[in-house]
C-alpha cells in the first residue's frame, strides 16, 4: 500500500475511534473504486463502493434537476441507523454508517471535517496540519 493509501487508512481509523456511533466508513473514488475502508467483514467493499458512486451520481442529478445548487451530502435513515454520503473534494466520496442513536448534527460536522482532510490529502497536504 502506498504512503498516501496508509494515510487514508489512518485518518479513517481515527475518525471511527473518535465517533463510537460510527460503525463503518469508507473513502471511495468518484468512479466507484475503494480507496480505504473500515467495513464489517460481511460487507463487500467493491459492491458498497459501486453503490455509493451510484448514489452520488443520482443525488447530483436530482439536485441539478431541482435547481438546488451543488451536491453537498446525502443521508439515508434506516431502522437501524443512518448512511451518510458526502463529497470529499473532486476525487472522492466519504460514506459513513452509524447507529440509530447517533447525534446527527455532530456526525455531519465531523464527517464534513473528515472530507476536508481527505481533500487536503489528495492535494498533497499533510492532514496533521488540519487537526
Amino acid at each position: 500500500m502506498s504512503l498516501v493509501g496508509q494515510r487514508f487508512d489512518e485518518i479513517l481509523k481515527k475518525f471511527i475511534a473518535a465517533n463510537p456511533e460510527v460503525k463503518a466508513a469508507a473513502i471511495i473514488s468518484i468512479e466507484g473504486l475503494p480507496i480505504a475502508s473500515a467495513l464489517p467483514q460481511s460487507v463487500d467493499e467493491t459492491r458498497i463502493s459501486a453503490m455509493t458512486a451510484a448514489l452520488l451520481s443520482l443525488s447530483e442529478r436530482a439536485i441539478i434537476e431541482m435547481k438546488k445548487g451543488n451536491f453537498n451530502q446525502l443521508h439515508i435513515k434506516g431502522s437501524e441507523g443512518y448512511l451518510i454520503v458526502m463529497q470529499a473534494g473532486l476525487n472522492a466520496v466519504l460514506t459513513v454508517s452509524t447507529t440509530k442513536d447517533v447525534r446527527l448534527g455532530l456526525i455531519l460536522l465531523d464527517s464534513r471535517r473528515m472530507c476536508e482532510k481527505i481533500e487536503n490529502l489528495f492535494r498533497g497536504e499533510d492532514e496533521e496540519d488540519f487537526e
